[in-house]
């Protein structure tokens, strides 16, 4: 079986911007400002400051993000751009080069709701098992 055969759940969006937007959330750690786009489709705008440490695809290529089943299943074989690791509880993530294309994988217990909630009340995004 291929991962193809697996079953994937569309979770967000992201996508990098260099214009500063409505009611962004910084996280010092990723030198990354996230603001939510109004509407159903959970789709987010990252800026990035000069010296964010993350991956160049990250900080210039739109990324889907895909809810899997078990993530190091999901990840196994690919180049690994960050994670895998844990910025909210009961959410864990990981972004792989796809191609080329940075694809950010996510295994949650969390619902929805649960999961939006908690990452706008929560001040920065937990680095400390990177």
């Amino acid at each position: 079986m291929n991962k193809f055969d697996r079953e994937y759940r569309y979770h967000h969006m992201g996508i990098p911007t260099t214009e500063v937007r409505p009611n962004e959330k910084f996280s010092e750690a990723f030198g990354m400002y996230t603001s939510d786009v109004e509407g159903d489709f959970r789709i987010q705008y990252h800026r990035f400051t000069d010296d964010s440490p993350l991956h160049p695809l990250i900080k210039s290529l739109p990324h889907v993000a895909i809810q899997v089943d078990n993530l190091e299943e999901a990840t196994d074989g690919y180049e690994i751009l960050l994670g895998p690791y844990e910025p909210i509880p009961n959410y864990r993530v990981a972004i792989i080069n796809n191609g080329g294309v940075p694809v950010e994988l996510i295994e949650t217990s969390l619902t929805p709701s649960e999961l939006w909630g908690r990452a706008k009340s929560q001040k920065d995004l937990d680095t400390s098992k990177l």
